[in-house]
């Protein structure tokens, strides 16, 4: 076993994994990774299995160091200055952290959460099948909390023989977050469905693993804002009295009593918990069937980044290990023929 421990991390870096599901009878929302399709990228430059558990790293800078042996990780999701020393290291690659060393990251740039995958995985025991952490539910594994400095997480240690994978990242995706309208559009009227999707929306800073405001015109619902309590699926965006809609996230509640105008596709969740906060965006309806049809093909585009990873060409040697290293063998002294010679 190897150590990784925390040395910076702001308050939204928690352990996450695919989530915990069965439970929202029970009151239990999933948890999990908010860009599902960055953790399984950082699971998969690491040879973990799609649902392994990561490290989640918020918006604000973080600290990372190995302790006891070697540790294989990889980032995925947004992008931020990342270094080990005075070396770079690159999103989509897998790479060694050395004990002693320190991985530095900075500020999220363009997105919010980054994804550290770990090869081997985070030593820990699931709660309810799963070690995402839950803060409202006291939940999670090793940690039922967020990260914070001094933390150690067990982690498996790297195999030195074992090569580096890399995977082409897609390009940032700037087009409209798309929506399944309902199942309660009809308490809001068309005049107020079309107002929803024409207006541009900004992200408040109000939000949270929980849900994330939006901020901009106000959504009045003809039959009322109140509605006998139902189930909260993932990506629904509920309109409460004061019109701002709220789309609920990973942590959401299981049940609520304000009318649902629409819900994001599964595809497009990953990509709008991503904005940040005083960020603009904009929705766009599709019909149950295309929603269906682009839910199977983003599925299908998971499962197959194993099959897309190159192996990764390994860095040229530093000097230091130039210097640690024993590259002559066993050597010799040229001016004494009798180490060098063969005598018959």
């Amino acid at each position: 076993m190897s150590v990784l421990r925390i040395d910076a991390a702001g308050p939204a870096t928690s352990v996450q994994d695919g989530g915990r599901f069965g439970f929202l009878r029970y009151g239990l929302s999933s948890a999990g990774a908010m860009d599902r399709t960055a953790h399984e990228t950082a699971n998969a430059l690491v040879a973990n299995a799609s649902q392994a558990p990561v490290v989640e790293i918020g918006p604000f800078p973080a600290r990372f160091a190995a302790e006891v042996g070697p540790v294989r990780l990889a980032l995925a999701g947004a992008a931020r200055a990342a270094d080990i020393g005075n070396r770079r290291v690159a999103f989509g690659e897998s790479f060694v952290l050395a004990p002693g060393e320190v991985l530095s990251l900075g500020a999220a740039r363009g997105g919010v959460f980054s994804y550290l995958g770990i090869a081997g995985g985070i030593a820990g025991t699931p709660m309810f099948g799963s070690f995402s952490v839950h803060a409202r539910a006291d939940l999670g594994s090793p940690l039922p909390r967020p990260l914070a400095a001094g933390d150690k997480l067990e982690v498996a240690a790297a195999d030195p023989h074992a090569g580096e994978w890399r995977l082409a990242l897609p390009p940032q995706d700037t087009s409209p977050i798309r929506v399944v309208l309902g199942p309660q559009d009809d308490w809001f009227g068309d005049a107020a469905v079309a107002q929803f999707l024409d207006a541009e929306w900004q992200v408040s800073p109000a939000s949270d693993r929980m849900g994330y405001r939006l901020l901009g015109p106000k959504i009045a619902a003809a039959r009322g804002h109140n509605i006998v309590s139902d189930g909260i699926a993932l990506g629904q965006i509920q309109v409460p009295g004061d019109g701002q809609p709220l789309v609920l996230m990973a942590d959401r509640g299981t049940t609520g009593g304000y009318p649902k105008i629409a819900a994001i596709v599964s595809a497009d969740l990953g990509r709008f918990a991503q904005t940040p906060a005083g960020t603009n965006v904009r929705f766009a309806a599709v019909p149950i069937d295309d929603a269906q049809r682009i839910a199977r093909h983003w599925r299908q585009k998971l499962a197959a980044l194993p099959l897309a990873r190159e192996t990764a060409a390994r860095p040229p040697p530093t000097s230091e290990a130039l210097l640690a290293a024993n590259l002559a063998g066993a050597a010799v002294n040229a001016l004494d023929p009798k180490l060098w010679t063969h005598n018959e």
